[in-house]
């Protein structure tokens, strides 16, 4: 940036800005003013007409007259001494604006005036009024690169799932002992957002204990009194079986239980022979798009063919998300085959197994270090020419330690939510955790809706 001192400044110049107004400005601006009115915030209906307003607040739109005075007329050294403002207009998120100075008058002490506007994208005008600045008294530049950036922390891939799944029918969903406040409740949520219709299947006291504790009216849901938990994750795997259900949701049991019974030869839900794997479905704030994490709840050390499954899983899910071809990078320690880590061999011959058609539908990449499986940067850095390096959309983990450890990082310190959700039976698996919040538990259910309506084409 390039200022005008004083003794260059003419009656008569010009200049402008145009920005867009984002919807996460407003989240920003509620955040560094305390201004939290509903009115200026993307989702909130703010004034009861059932409908939000993303009204661009008035001080944010008389920041943009600030941005042009201070960085291009005068520009760097300037200071505010007044200014009046007239709102003659509304902004809404997604408007472009246009900010515009004139000079109008120059004064002592180095004391300028400006008439001063902002427009909208047809030029109608939003804002009218006149500036009162110090302008500088001497030439100078400033360069704006070391100014640290922002990340909203929302999750806009999750609403867009939910956007995607809430029109779907819901799916029937055998939810097995709900016998906890959390567990009923997370089942309830998804019944309400109309992604699942649950059936509950559990001892029926306990149900009705944690309904109470929520709040909740099972007048309208379907309830299996079963007394035992592993006859009900039995009685929840004939109700697929039979068509009666279209998913599976966990409740109060343990894991183990649940999967013993999915996963049985007879009788079960194994599809094709095919191993199951968790895939964390992850909105990391920031990344233009959906991250999945695999395999951080099931497989614990797998081999070549298990691996082989947990990828072909999860570019299953991928594709039932709207991912056409996904990109997927099999991670180890460093980016190079070494024999003395074997992780780097199985992620090699993965690569190799995907160029064959042993897995399809997507991308696969490996061995990758986790920086330049993300980042282009990183990638190029190494040298690595890959259509996966730098992208990737789904994190194959080399065991179960290190993927789970991974999906936690990026929630607890990259403010991530993560929905989760098991692969490769005949129906979605819902994993809920204690730990989730509603966000999460709402994705899961829609990316099972997701995946069922796939699977019912």
């Amino acid at each position: 940036m390039q200022n005008v001192p004083f003794d260059q400044l003419e009656v008569g110049m010009v200049a402008e800005r145009t920005r867009t107004l984002k919807a996460e400005d407003l989240y920003v601006y509620a955040n560094s003013s305390g201004n939290v009115n509903p009115m200026h915030l993307p989702k909130e209906d703010g004034d009861g007409d059932g409908q939000p307003e993303s009204v661009a607040p008035g001080m944010w739109i008389a920041s943009l007259i600030s941005a042009v005075l201070g960085c291009k007329l005068p520009g760097p050294g300037t200071l505010y001494h007044a200014q009046t403002l007239r709102f003659v207009g509304r902004a809404h998120a997604g408007d472009e604006l246009t900010c515009k100075v004139r000079l109008t008058e120059k004064g002592d002490d180095r004391l300028v005036k400006f008439d001063t506007w902002v427009e909208d994208g047809d030029g109608t005008r939003i804002l009218e009024g006149e500036a009162e600045v110090f302008a500088p008294d001497k030439s100078m530049s400033f360069e704006a690169s070391d100014v640290p950036g922002l990340t909203v922390q929302q999750h806009v891939h999750f609403d867009r799932l939910l956007t995607l799944a809430e029109p779907l029918p819901p799916i029937p969903t055998a939810v097995v002992a709900p016998e906890s406040p959390d567990a009923l409740a997370g089942a309830i949520l998804g019944a309400r957002h109309t992604l699942i219709d649950p059936i509950l299947i559990g001892h029926a006291d306990r149900i009705g204990e944690a309904a109470e504790a929520e709040g909740i009216d099972l007048s309208p849901y379907r309830i299996v009194d079963m007394r035992d938990h592993r006859l009900a994750a039995q009685e929840a795997v004939r109700m697929v079986l039979d068509k009666e259900a279209a998913a599976v949701m966990k409740g109060h049991l343990h894991t183990d239980i649940l999967l013993g019974e999915i996963v049985k030869r007879e009788g079960g839900l194994r599809k094709g022979g095919r191993r199951l794997s968790h895939v964390f479905v992850m909105d990391v704030p920031g990344l233009d798009h959906l991250l999945m994490v695999t395999d951080a709840a099931i497989n614990i050390a797998p081999d070549l063919h298990t691996k082989a499954d947990i990828v072909q899983n999860a570019i299953d899910l991928a594709i039932a998300l709207g991912i056409e071809q996904p990109k997927v990078g099999v991670l180890s320690a460093v980016e190079v085959v070494n024999p003395a880590i074997p992780s780097t061999l199985d992620a090699a011959a993965l690569s190799k197994m995907a160029d064959r058609g042993q897995i399809t539908g997507g991308l696969v990449d490996g061995p990758l270090a986790m920086d330049n499986a993300i980042n282009l940067a990183a990638a190029a850095t190494k040298g690595i020419t890959s259509l996966v390096a730098g992208r990737a959309e789904i994190l194959v983990a080399p065991n179960l330690e290190s993927g789970n450890m991974l999906a936690k990082e990026l929630t607890f310190l990259a403010h991530a939510e993560a929905g989760g959700i098991v692969m490769g039976a005949k129906c979605p698996v819902i994993l809920t955790s204690r730990a989730d919040d509603d966000q999460a538990r709402l994705a899961s259910c829609a990316i099972a809706a997701l995946v069922a309506e796939r699977g019912a084409k």
